[in-house]
């Protein structure tokens, strides 16, 4: 199965970006989404921005993520 996770762009250079989730900061390509900008949110696989999406998409896919982890530490 694979996974794609909403993160935020903080900054461009080149192909590069440098992205933000949950205060934890990567360095990916935007090679597969030119078109990203400064502030959007991109669908990260494997290293690679493959989507652009909206605010509330991704605010949404990452509550739900939370869930699922909460999930995982009740069971513990």
């Amino acid at each position: 199965m694979c996974l794609a996770v909403p993160v935020q762009v903080v900054s461009i250079e080149g192909n590069e970006a440098e992205v933000d989730i949950g205060g934890v900061r990567r360095r990916i390509s935007i090679m597969l989404t030119p078109e990203a900008k400064v502030g959007d949110y991109v669908l990260l696989h494997t290293g690679y921005a493959i989507n652009v999406i909206d605010e509330a998409e991704a605010q949404e896919t990452l509550k739900i993520l939370e869930e699922i982890a909460s999930l995982g530490d009740e069971a513990e």
